[in-house]
């Protein structure tokens, strides 16, 4: 089925975008989603996880202890790329799995690391990008998640740069306190493109 890879840095409305999408009868697989579902209580990435980290990272409940991997992770680039090691197979084969089931007249799958995974470009037929400026990002992820400004410019710096996520752009939605009648309007521009480019 005809993908559109939907991409976006923190805090740009990635989420609510593909909600438009998604009223307009697209499926969307989000790869966000399915990353909590891997390590949710009994999620398949657990066992492996607790193998890997040791049993301090194992919340309560069994799932994935979050703030503690997210400390870890943001202080070790080896302990991160151990932790992808274990996820990202399985993300990948979880959102294969959603995009053959999927039915519609194309398939929007929400990857916030498109462009850093280097993989992502080459199994979706085009890459929407949800673009917004960083002073933008900021307030919306300190208010959402309550986290400090230092927290969100250190999420920020991790990610890819605006202009490496506009470089691999084949469409571009500007979403910096965008009117709802004009999202939604260019909404519905792309999805006529899409439905089109997919035969439909």
């Amino acid at each position: 089925m005809f993908a559109v890879g939907l991409t976006g840095g923190i805090g740009s409305g990635k989420s609510f975008v593909a909600q438009r999408f998604a009223a307009r009868g697209v499926p969307i697989v989000d790869t966000d989603a399915i990353a909590h579902r891997i390590t949710a209580p009994n999620g398949i990435a657990m066992p492996a996880i607790a193998s890997e980290f040791g049993a301090s990272f194992v919340a309560q409940d069994g799932s994935l202890d979050r703030a503690r991997m997210r400390t870890l992770v943001f202080s070790d680039e080896t302990a991160r790329r151990r932790l992808e090691a274990i996820t990202h197979p399985l993300i990948r084969a979880e959102t294969e799995r959603e995009r053959q089931q999927a039915s519609g007249p194309y398939v929007v799958i929400v990857v916030p690391l498109l462009v850093e995974s280097g993989t992502w470009k080459g199994r979706v037929d085009r890459v929407l990008v949800i673009d917004c400026s960083i002073d933008t990002q900021i307030v919306r992820v300190m208010s959402r998640n309550a986290f400090t400004r230092e927290q969100v410019l250190a999420i920020i710096a991790r990610q890819a740069t605006r202009d490496a996520r506009l470089a691999a752009a084949d469409d571009v939605i500007v979403n910096d306190n965008l009117p709802l009648e004009s999202l939604d309007a260019r909404v519905d521009e792309l999805h006529r493109l899409y439905a089109s480019c997919a035969g439909h």
